[in-house]
């Protein structure tokens, strides 16, 4: 036995040593684990960039060529390529401008009203920044665009309150101040970090931001410049339905990429943000109808699709708030309440806004904010817990203010430059022929 003790004793040293290195190797991994762990390094994630690239595409097309079709089959013949070249011509300037300086108003570091300048041109946005990272993880250069989207169809829409009475200079004017002055700063309010978010105000996609923004200004706008020649006594029936049908069902198929691109992820409140879409759509496209069918004697096409862009509006605000019984209630609702704003009260107060943006889109979207505060399910979205009418009616009424005012400020100062209006002949020669020297054959 004495022959092996060396050796034992060597194997003995040996193993104890390594015992120790394993034990000081255990030690480290233990003390680095949770320092890995309480800071993940966010990794780009491909399932929401593709959905969100995809958003994007359907949100841009809402625009052109969905509500170029909508409202230029909705006006006269001689206004329809001037009524097309505004939602074109919107587009190409959005663009510029959101680049340049828009998407730093709204969503870069500010104070509680406007973002700052450190965005402008796009600035410090690499192909490696990422937006919401730890959450959705897609490239900053994507949400920018899918903002971009917005910012594009917000003045677009504005455009169908007084659709064939407004100069081509004074529209890019007009458009070009106020996505700047009133656009940017209400997006910066309620999702750039401002006031109104802070509050607790609940806009999903938009109901706030873009419906109730540009449907108010439509109304300041139709004011402003007053009624068309020949209003209420001469024939102003739509050129071509078939048009506006296919507008409105590009709009339709558009907005799921409006509503549920805005979770900013591929995932289950998308996909509600989806059914809830759809399901609000239908049932106001219904209700309209057979509001109409029952006072009018005729369902008509021109309200059933009304009343169906009157449900996409009204849902917008509460796409990922709601379950789809409160999208179901909503849509209801939003037909029935549009129609009589569109309609009648219109016509009762005898204001002339050429295409119903305030009667569908400021009206649609303060019934949605409303009852987005009304029916928000907590089981839908965690946001919700916190929902409250009066906190709705909050955010509405500051920005029916900011909207009325810097609008109706703005026409003025367009007005006092370049004019708002083309003259009576020209106007009833039509702004096809006037405005851009083409006509519709």
């Amino acid at each position: 036995m004495r022959l092996f003790s060396p050796y034992k004793a060597g194997r003995l040293a040996l193993l104890g040593s390594l015992a120790a290195s394993l034990s000081t190797v255990v030690a480290f991994a233990q003390e680095a684990a949770p320092a890995a762990a309480a800071e993940p390094a966010a990794a780009l994630d491909t399932g929401n960039t593709a959905w969100m690239l995809t958003s994007t595409a359907l949100v841009l097309m809402m625009t052109i060529p969905g509500l170029a079709l909508f409202y230029g089959g909705m006006v006269r013949k001689k206004n329809v390529l001037a009524t097309v070249m505004q939602s074109f011509a919107i587009c190409c300037l959005m663009t510029v401008l959101w680049f340049v300086v828009g998407y730093s108003l709204a969503f870069s570091e500010g104070n509680a009203y406007v973002g700052g300048l450190s965005k402008a041109f796009f600035a410090g946005i690499t192909v490696d920044t990422l937006w919401a990272p730890g959450v959705a993880n897609i490239p900053e250069y994507v949400f920018a665009v899918f903002q971009m989207t917005f910012a594009i169809i917000t003045p677009a829409l504005i455009a169908g309150a007084f659709a064939e009475r407004m100069k081509f200079s004074a529209l890019l004017l007009f458009m070009a101040l106020w996505v700047l002055i009133v656009y940017a700063p209400i997006a910066h309010w309620v999702w750039g970090g401002g006031f109104l978010g802070s509050a607790g105000v609940l806009d999903f996609a938009g109901g706030t931001v873009v419906h109730i923004n540009a449907g108010v200004a439509g109304l300041v706008t139709a004011l402003v410049l007053g009624k068309r020649e020949g209003y209420g006594t001469v024939n102003m029936a739509p050129y071509n339905l078939v048009y506006a049908v296919i507008g409105a069902s590009l709009l339709w198929v558009g907005w799921f990429g409006f509503n549920a691109g805005s979770e900013l992820a591929a995932d289950g409140l998308a996909g509600a943000a989806m059914v809830n879409t759809q399901v609000a759509t239908a049932a106001a496209g219904l209700s309209w109808m057979f509001v109409e069918w029952m006072i009018a004697k005729k369902p008509s096409v021109l309200g059933i699709i009304s009343g169906a862009v009157a449900g996409l509006v009204a849902i917008t605000p509460a796409a990922g708030f709601v379950n789809p019984t409160g999208a179901f209630i909503i849509g209801i609702v939003a037909g029935i309440v549009c129609y009589f704003a569109a309609v009648k009260v219109k016509h009762m107060l005898g204001y002339d806004d050429s295409l119903d943006a305030f009667g569908v889109h400021g009206v649609g979207g303060i019934v949605g904010a409303i009852l987005t505060g009304a029916l928000a399910d907590p089981a839908i979205n965690s946001l919700g817990k916190d929902a409250s009418v009066a906190t709705q009616l909050y955010g509405i009424v500051f920005t029916i203010i900011w909207t009325a005012i810097a609008t109706a400020v703005i026409l003025y100062v367009v007005k006092a430059i370049v004019g708002l209006r083309p003259t009576t002949q020209e106007e009833v020669e039509g702004l096809d022929v006037t405005q851009h020297g083409e006509v519709v054959q």
